[in-house]
């Protein structure tokens, strides 16, 4: 005989729905990135996230000792390194990502980046007009060179022709 003497009764809740919880649709949750996953994806290390942190252009939140990076970073992370391919300096870099937080008829800021950029373009121009000249003179030089090559070449010639 078994450890029971009499019958056992078990109440079972048996519900052919689902529970509210399970039918609702899972909060969405905003994209989320580490800095692993911006490191890759932008092909930098994670160092120079860290430094664009300390400067101020991202602002990640924590997750314990983790860094949390939202859209918001990637966005502006995307915008930095953009910046600094067209060569604006990090100053520059953060009017231009302070930009993208603020709403976008503030003509004081328009008016001031607007400045950054004529200036900026008025040095590329610049720097323009230098190659060009510096590759004109390699033009120059080259041209030389080949002219004083081919004179060498025909000395040369008149100088291994045995005497008749």
């Amino acid at each position: 005989m078994g450890i029971f003497a009499g019958p056992v009764y078990v109440y079972v809740n048996v519900s052919l729905t689902m529970p509210t919880a399970a039918r609702l649709p899972a909060p969405s949750h905003p994209p989320s990135f580490s800095i692993t996953e911006l490191a890759a994806e932008f092909d930098i290390t994670a160092r120079a996230i860290r430094f664009y942190e300390d400067v101020g252009l991202l602002t990640p939140q924590r997750a314990g000792r983790n860094r949390v990076y939202t859209q918001r970073d990637r966005t502006r992370l995307k915008l930095t390194l953009r910046g600094k391919r067209l060569g604006l300096s990090l100053l520059e870099i953060k009017q231009l990502v302070d930009m993208y937080d603020s709403p976008s008829d503030t003509t004081s800021q328009l008016t001031a980046f607007l400045g950054v950029l004529g200036e900026h373009r008025r040095q590329l121009e610049q720097q323009r007009e230098d190659i060009e000249i510096t590759l004109a003179e390699i033009s120059q030089h080259e041209e030389r060179c080949k002219t004083l090559l081919a004179r060498g070449a025909t000395r040369q010639r008149t100088l291994r022709r045995p005497k008749p």
